[in-house]
């Protein structure tokens, strides 16, 4: 379960707003991108959040270039999960790869307003906003994506079974 403020924004956040290109070409630092995390809206949006806070949007969030720098800047930020209407594919792809859990559900930016105390139960997909009482249910992942987002990203997947089950382990 995870517990947090929700941060509301609109449809179509691209990756160049959750971190400009000047700010991911200086560093693969995670914890410097995190401060330049949504800074094409918020320059001062690391400073504002805590830890566990969540990101909610509408249609299209993550649109973009491909790299893993935006979802990165966002977990390094402190934000816990990220809830939209709709996720870009990539961006999508890139959050489960480093173990940042993201939601769809439907409407959400008309039922969750900034600054809304929510609910994460990661295990059945739901968002509850402790404000309105509304429990809401997300589109549920399978399989693997489920697994790789307990075990926070690939590398930490890997660390523990030493493969990936679309893949025959190797005998030691």
């Amino acid at each position: 379960m995870l517990r947090g403020k929700a941060w509301v924004f609109k449809d179509c956040v691209n990756t160049d707003i959750i971190i400009p290109f000047r700010f991911k070409s200086r560093t693969n630092d995670p914890y410097e991108m995190a401060k330049y995390a949504m800074y094409g809206l918020d320059q001062d949006f690391p400073k504002k959040i805590s830890k566990g806070d969540f990101i909610v949007a509408g249609r299209n969030f993550g649109g973009g270039s491909s790299r893993e720098q935006a979802p990165v800047a966002l977990k390094y930020a402190g934000i816990a999960a990220v809830v939209a209407e709709s996720f870009a594919r990539i961006f999508y792809r890139n959050c489960f790869a480093i173990g940042l859990p993201i939601l769809e559900i439907p409407d959400v930016t008309k039922r969750v307003a900034q600054g809304d105390e929510l609910l994460i139960d990661l295990d059945n997909f739901t968002v509850q906003n402790l404000k309105t009482k509304e429990t809401m249910s997300a589109k549920r992942i399978t399989g693997y994506l489920q697994h790789l987002l307990k075990e926070e990203g690939f590398i930490n997947y890997y660390k523990k079974h030493k493969s990936f089950p679309w893949t025959t382990p190797k005998p030691p």
